[in-house]
């Protein structure tokens, strides 16, 4: 078995550079909230995929279910022979979402194809081009939802220009100098000097912000944007590819509040580890489009589908938004005594709902001014330890922690312990 300083060298001469890599490690196996790499050593896994493992790695249930669909086939293209498994997650789906109305769902295969699709339907119902977006939001890496993704550096720097009637408002992050009411007032400066509402088909959201720091949208804010959308006859689009299923502890972050958004993009822990992503929404809406304008060749691929389907049945038996909250509750409480600890590296108050939980690494105890560099000390640490942990951040300060819902209490406090040795200033 080659070593991961063999592999890292074999990638960098066989791959290209523009896919960057949180650690120079290489996967080997994985069984629910641990992975080990090719060297036999093991790993804690707070990252879990980037939040695609809320059901951990290979849950017996998935592996049984995508086994038994390979016995019977693993692609026919939904467009040109349909299948059930397609049906009856979109079935599900539009039972859970938080919809008004009658819902439908289209299927696909990543998170930027579920966003790109969303502004192609709200474009299809309105007749309209125009999108809003916000500052530190990540809406994936293509052409259209680059172009949303509120962040330059790494996402549109030196790629080019991005597409135009996409424009951003500051995001009332936690913690910021940005209040609801000047992002509101930011959006009213828009429709003013830039485009008016009439010609805005969408304004997309995360009901969290992922890659943004594991920022909240204000009760306030997603209030005050569904009044907009209803004013100008605009769609309201969550992004839910990090947030959904269980993370926040509920099933959609949007349950978190009393408006409903008009689309849901999903993805990531969707289907176990599968490419699965998809837009749920107002049926009226999702049928805009003309047959043909929407779908892919392994959009809905059977294999995910099947994957999904488990995914939504453990969610159930295995009582996973419960569990969300509690491992969110151990991880505030341990993160609150690591912040008062005056041994560790300065860290902000932990935020986030559920189990979807951050904390910035700042330069002076109870500052602001983020340490970037601090932080990147911190992740590497903590893989050299035994912890495979993420930042982000539009500071890129943020560490943020993903692990897996069917993680054990004994595996949360191992990989917070490890965590706090990595915190050490």
């Amino acid at each position: 078995m080659p070593t991961n300083a063999e592999l890292l060298v074999r990638r960098n001469n066989a791959v290209v550079q523009g896919v960057g890599h949180a650690t120079p490690l290489f996967a080997d196996r994985a069984v629910n909230s641990e992975i080990w790499d090719v060297e036999g050593k093991r790993y804690v896994d707070f990252a879990g995929g980037i939040a695609v493992l809320n059901t951990g790695h290979c849950h017996p249930a998935i592996i049984e279910a995508v086994r038994a669909q390979l016995d019977r086939f693993t692609h026919s293209c939904f467009q040109v022979m349909a299948y059930e498994p397609y049906v009856e997650l979109a079935e599900r789906l539009n039972a859970l979402a938080p919809i008004d109305g009658p819902a439908k769902t289209v299927l696909f295969t990543t998170g930027a194809e579920a966003t790109e699709n969303a502004v192609k339907i709200a474009r299809a119902a309105t007749g309209r081009a125009g999108v809003i977006a916000f500052t530190g939001g990540f809406h994936g890496r293509t052409i259209m939802a680059s172009a949303m993704t509120g962040k330059v550096v790494p996402y549109k720097k030196g790629l080019g220009p991005t597409l135009p009637d996409v424009w951003h408002v500051p995001f009332p992050a936690t913690g910021g100098d940005v209040s609801v009411e000047d992002a509101l007032r930011y959006l009213g400066f828009i429709f003013k000097a830039d485009v008016d509402p009439s010609r805005v088909a969408a304004i997309i959201i995360e009901p969290v912000q992922g890659e943004g720091g594991f920022h909240q949208a204000p009760l306030e804010l997603i209030a005050s944007l569904r009044r907009i959308c209803d004013e100008h006859g605009i769609m309201l689009i969550a992004d839910e590819v990090q947030t959904g299923f269980g993370r926040t502890g509920k099933m959609f972050a949007m349950e978190h509040y009393d408006a409903k958004p008009d689309l849901i993009c999903v993805a990531k822990s969707l289907a176990g580890g599968f490419p699965l992503s998809g837009v749920i929404g107002r049926a009226a809406i999702m049928d805009a489009a003309a047959p043909g304008g929407l779908g892919g060749t392994y959009a809905g691929n059977p294999l995910a589908c099947v994957a999904a389907l488990a995914v939504l049945d453990i969610f159930e038996k295995e009582k996973l938004i419960e569990r969300a909250n509690a491992i969110g509750e151990r991880v505030r409480s341990s993160l609150a005594r690591m912040a008062q600890a005056n041994h560790l590296l300065p860290i902000s108050e932990a935020r986030g709902p559920g189990a979807m939980v951050a904390f910035d690494i700042i330069k002076e105890r109870g500052g602001i001014e983020p340490d970037a560099e601090a932080t990147r000390r911190v992740t590497m640490r903590a893989h050299e330890n035994g912890l495979i942990l993420l930042s982000c951040g539009t500071n890129a300060n943020t560490i943020r922690i993903l692990v897996p819902l069917t993680a054990s209490d004994a595996i949360v406090d191992e990989g917070l312990a490890i965590l706090e040795t990595a915190l050490a200033a």
